[in-house]
């Protein structure tokens, strides 16, 4: 029986895929969250979970850091990116870090199921619009080597890069993962060396190099 995690912070596009992930699969259970928090704290709390779909723009989501942060943590869950976005190179960044998937928020209630129905069967999915485009569209090496350095990082130590990211200090982030400091230093310096990072500062602009601008903001700006 299948378990999907829809994470998305509009209530009427979460009852649209709730409603195809339901068409698409008789015997899937789903459970949804509104932020980023509420995705990992369901992750860790929840041995079940077998697809994320997730809000590229959702509150705590900051571009593709939500997509690497599960997929560094959860390895075995798939994720699908869902975004008003359509862009086929922010959609060949996606595949590049991980992505089982990407569907765009103009999709029908077919596309949305097809979707869920190919992703549960462990294939890849693209909307048809957005193939070629896609297809065509070549991978940065520059993102290629930065999710392998992420991806060469343990969860935990995604975990403290994330905080640190935040500007949480050393012991901040001990309280925060109930860690001793010393712990917390030690990390750092596995993460440092692993990210090709001198300090903090850096290893933080690495994360940031994840973000995604979101259309519909920019739009309305």
């Amino acid at each position: 029986m299948p378990t999907l995690l829809i994470a998305d912070d509009h209530p009427l596009f979460r009852a649209a895929l709730r409603g195809a992930a339901a068409e698409a699969a008789s015997d899937v259970t789903t459970c949804e969250a509104e932020s980023l928090d509420g995705v990992l704290g369901l992750l860790e709390s929840r041995g079940d979970i077998d697809l994320v779909l997730l809000d590229l723009h959702m509150p705590g989501n900051h571009g593709l850091a939500g997509l690497a942060a599960i997929r560094a943590q959860y390895p075995a869950v798939a994720v699908v990116l869902v975004s008003a976005n359509e862009d086929p190179q922010t959609v060949r960044r996606a595949l590049d870090h991980g992505a089982a998937g990407y569907i765009p928020k103009s999709a029908g209630l077919d596309e949305l199921r097809e979707a869920i129905r190919t992703v549960l069967d462990c294939e890849q999915w693209l909307p048809p619009a957005l193939r070629g485009a896609v297809t065509r569209t070549r991978s940065s090496p520059a993102d290629a080597d930065l999710a392998a350095r992420l991806a060469s990082l343990t969860p935990q130590q995604f975990r403290v890069l994330t905080l640190v990211a935040q500007g949480l200090l050393n012991k901040q982030i001990a309280d925060r993962l109930d860690i001793q400091e010393r712990t917390v230093k030690a990390h750092l310096s596995v993460i440092f060396e692993k990210l090709g990072a001198r300090n903090r500062t850096q290893a933080s602009v690495i994360l940031r190099e994840l973000e995604i601008g979101d259309p519909s903001r920019q739009a309305a700006g």
